[in-house]
């Protein structure tokens, strides 16, 4: 260990291994609250469960453009799975927190970083799959979405292909035009998914979904 870790961070290092779950560090974030020192600490372990704990314990209103452009620079050292992993936890756990942050995330449909620009679509996704009446922009995300989904990075790409799921689930009048930007693409057609999961592939992923919502 660091013998420059603080005794707090420390003992927190020692509760995490290999089969912490994320439920596990949730409970550990509740009783530590907020703690934007430690988070820092714990983020310089440059260990995937560690900086997932920090996420957690981060002071939102310290979450300024600088301090997330070094964060999304630090995520670059992880594996593909696991930079998108941090980044989407994050988004769900800080940046959806309060106005200012929705603003930085609503800035970032051309952010140089493709991790910052895959959030501003998957926020755009979450709104619409949350239920909350989405922003008029429909129309120009989806123009978006034609223009330029084959040409972005795959985790990008992933979460361009989310919106339009979602706006062809929720928005009837633009259904056929979703499911015709997937048999388009040909993005994710016949992959392989687990039980219970809806694939990707936008025909199926929302003539599923529709039909999830018809029958309940």
């Amino acid at each position: 260990m660091d013998h420059n870790k603080s005794s707090k961070a420390e003992n927190i290092l020692s509760q995490i291994h290999s089969k912490t779950k994320l439920g596990d560090l949730r409970k550990i974030a509740k009783d530590i609250k907020k703690d934007h020192e430690l988070a820092m600490e714990l983020w310089t372990t440059e260990e995937f469960l560690p900086r997932l704990l920090a996420i957690l314990i981060m002071d939102k209103t310290l979450l300024s453009q600088d301090v997330l452009d070094v964060l999304d620079k630090d995520m670059q050292t992880h594996t593909f799975d696991e930079r998108n992993n941090l980044m989407d936890w994050l988004m769900a756990n800080q940046l959806t927190k309060n106005k200012k942050n929705i603003a930085l995330i609503e800035s970032w449909e051309s952010s140089p970083s493709a991790l910052q620009r895959r959030i501003f679509w998957y926020y755009q996704a979450r709104l619409r799959w949350t239920g909350q009446t989405p922003p008029d922009n429909t129309e120009d995300l989806l123009s978006a979405i034609g223009a330029t989904i084959t040409q972005e990075e795959p985790e990008v790409q992933w979460a361009m292909n989310f919106t339009a799921g979602w706006i062809g689930v929720y928005d009837e009048k633009n259904r056929e035009r979703c499911m015709k930007i997937g048999e388009k693409t040909g993005l994710y057609k016949g992959d392989m998914v687990s039980k219970g999961c809806t694939p990707d592939y936008l025909p199926e992923f929302i003539t599923i979904e529709v039909n999830k919502r018809k029958n309940k």
